[in-house]
Order: structure tokens, then sequence, then C-alpha cells
């Protein structure tokens, strides 16, 4: 883990989703999946959760908090928590955006056609701007999808995951699926280091911290 300075230097809109280009030492730039703890100049109290979306020379691009600019020097904490684990082997990639737009599911679209694996996004957003070999489906088709990939990231609220399970489990549609994961967003104030329990997630075994075991998981741990 690693504190520094990054800046601002960019923002823009894509599929109604604000981006941010953020310049920072290398040693920062988090891996899909994993987070920074974020802060700027304002008196907001708290640092906020940002996560990689795609890369960029010098930094990388992120969702920014409402109130930030181009120019904004951020004060950041980081890499932080369990990212993304795409297996090698792994040939047709599902990524599924339960319930909100795919922003943090994007970082691994371009390593894994670079690897000539085919990936379908399911979401409700028609993802404006990704390459011409993703394929877009929506969310009614996510257990088909799930049925086709041999792995699958899915992203989903904490307050979303029961519905998520319930779906999932009705047929057992995850039974097919040889590998998941699933990154769950909820607050993580402390990045880890309080232990507050703000952020904790009822899994198979026992309550776990999203801030520093997850926030992405198994997707079999947590179907309880």
């Amino acid at each position: 883990m690693h504190t520094g300075k990054g800046s601002i230097t960019e923002l823009t809109l894509e599929d109604e989703c604000l981006y941010a280009r953020i310049a920072c030492p290398d040693g920062l730039v988090p891996v899909p999946g994993q987070y920074l703890l974020a802060s700027d100049a304002s008196d907001s109290p708290l640092p906020v959760p940002i996560f990689y979306t795609d890369s960029a020379p010098g930094g990388f691009i992120a969702t920014p908090a409402e109130s930030w600019k181009p120019g904004d020097e951020l004060y950041l904490r980081g890499p932080l928590g369990r990212g993304f684990s795409v297996p090698p082997s792994a040939r047709k990639i599902a990524l599924i955006a339960f319930d909100d737009a795919p922003t943090r599911l994007r970082g691994l679209i371009r390593p894994a056609l670079a690897q000539n694996m085919s990936v379908v996004l399911v979401s409700s957003s028609m993802g404006d701007g990704l390459p011409d070999d993703v394929e877009v489906q929506p969310l009614a088709v996510m257990e088909d999808v799930l049925q086709w990939a041999d792995y699958a990231a899915l992203d989903v609220s904490r307050e979303n995951l029961t519905g998520l399970r319930a779906k999932l489990l009705e047929r057992d549609r995850i039974a097919a699926v040889k590998d998941a994961q699933v990154l769950i967003r909820t607050p993580m104030p402390c990045g880890g280091v309080a232990e507050c329990g703000v952020c904790a997630v009822v899994t198979k075994s026992t309550w776990k911290l999203a801030c520093k075991d997850g926030p992405v998981f198994d997707l079999r741990e947590i179907l309880v």
C-alpha cells in the first residue's frame, strides 16, 4: 500500500457516466476491482473509494466524486482490497452490472480482448465507447450468459445482494460457471485501518469486511 498525491487532468461524460483521468505514481494504480481512498482539499470529512475503469498514460481512469473538477489535487491511499482475478484459461468472459453502470467492470475488457477472450457485457446501460468486439446484452438474459461463460465478474450493491442471491439460486444458474467473482459496493470509510464494521458482508463461513477481504469475493462464498 502507498500514499501519495494525484491530480485530475480531465473529466469526460460517456454513456451518462462521468469519468476522471487521474495522474498519479505507478504504485498507486489499482487493478480492476481494487480501490483507492481519495480526498481533495475540500471540507469533505471522509475520503471516497475510487475504482479503476481503464488505463491512461501516467495514471488511470476512474469515476470521480461529483464535486471534483480538472486541476484538483487528490490525496490517495492504496491500492486497497482484493481485485478481480481472471483465470488465464478462461476463453468466454461475462461482465454483469446487476444494478448500476458497468464502470467498475470496464477495466477487465481490454486485457481480456488482448488474450483473445470473448467478452459479453450484461447491463442496463448501452455501453457507449466500448470496443467493437464486446457484445452487450440486457439484464433479462443474465442467466443465459452465465450458462455460456467460463468466468463471470459481477458488480452489485450490498443492498441488492439479496436480490442477486435469489435470482442465481432460484434454478441454480451459477452451477455451470467454473469461476465467478462479485464486487460488492458498500461504504468503506476506513479502508481497512479501523475495522469499523461498516462494510461487513455475510458469507458462508463468517462475516467479512469488504474493505480488506473484498470488495471482490468469490461468488459462491456469498450465496448463503
